[in-house]
């Protein structure tokens, strides 16, 4: 595994729990005069460099968005493009992963995926299913308005709806409390992502776009974090 410089004050700066909204590949593609393929891939490479960082950081848990529930919109050569990019990733990087210590979890439907697709992503999960280091959630299929929508319906069938309730049914439930949400390529949106969850984390957006994002930027995103006075709704 790479090395990655120390964290400049302290470990992981207080945070537990990082989501990135991995934005921009299309657009450093065509910055470029390249395929938007080749954006993807380079997404990828992208992935591992943020992957390995966290880890040796010491967060907890991080969570990526990779494919919502809007992305079946997109054309049919792109999906399919995609797909193969996510299936290349678990075949060429499940050893490191699961040697790591690393618990990979999948939030959204991902049944919804070709079924070569997830069988390979179901043992992907059961492989690492017992790993006690970093959790790695990949948001697939993801949406997270049906998220919530499920959730209350859970809650509701066990008893009264209340916050925790809905907590204790959401997809991350059992991952930290999430502290930071960054988005990259400059957009300053949400687009339907841990929108229960963020609740009370703070948000960066960074104009960076996910291909050139890595470690570096990802400890200076903990650094700011740490200037930060979290209250919670308290004064």
């Amino acid at each position: 595994m790479s090395a990655v410089p120390a964290p400049k004050g302290g470990a992981c700066h207080g945070v537990r729990h990082v989501a990135i909204i991995m934005d921009g590949n299309g657009r450093w593609a065509k910055k470029r005069h390249l395929p938007r393929a080749l954006g993807h891939q380079r997404g990828v490479e992208a992935v591992r460099r943020v992957v390995r960082a966290a880890g040796e950081m010491g967060l907890e848990a991080i969570t990526l968005y990779a494919f919502s529930t809007e992305n079946w919109r997109r054309p049919e050569d792109e999906i399919s493009a995609l797909m193969g990019l996510l299936k290349r990733f678990i075949l060429s990087d499940l050893d490191e992963i699961a040697g790591n210590n690393v618990r990979l979890k999948i939030i959204g439907d991902h049944s919804a995926f070709a079924p070569d697709v997830v069988g390979l992503i179901e043992n992907a999960l059961a492989r690492t299913a017992g790993n006690t280091g970093m959790a790695l959630a990949i948001a697939l299929n993801y949406g997270s308005q049906d998220e919530i929508a499920r959730a209350a319906a859970k809650a509701a069938a066990k008893g009264p709806i209340t916050p925790e309730a809905i907590s204790a049914e959401l997809d991350t439930a059992d991952l930290p409390p999430l502290d930071l949400l960054i988005r990259t390529s400059g957009e300053v949106r949400l687009s339907n992502f841990l929108l229960w969850q963020a609740a009370y984390a703070e948000m960066q957006f960074t104009d960076v776009l996910w291909p050139d994002f890595g470690p570096e930027q990802l400890e200076d995103a903990l650094a700011e974090f740490a200037t930060r006075e979290r209250r919670f709704g308290g004064r």
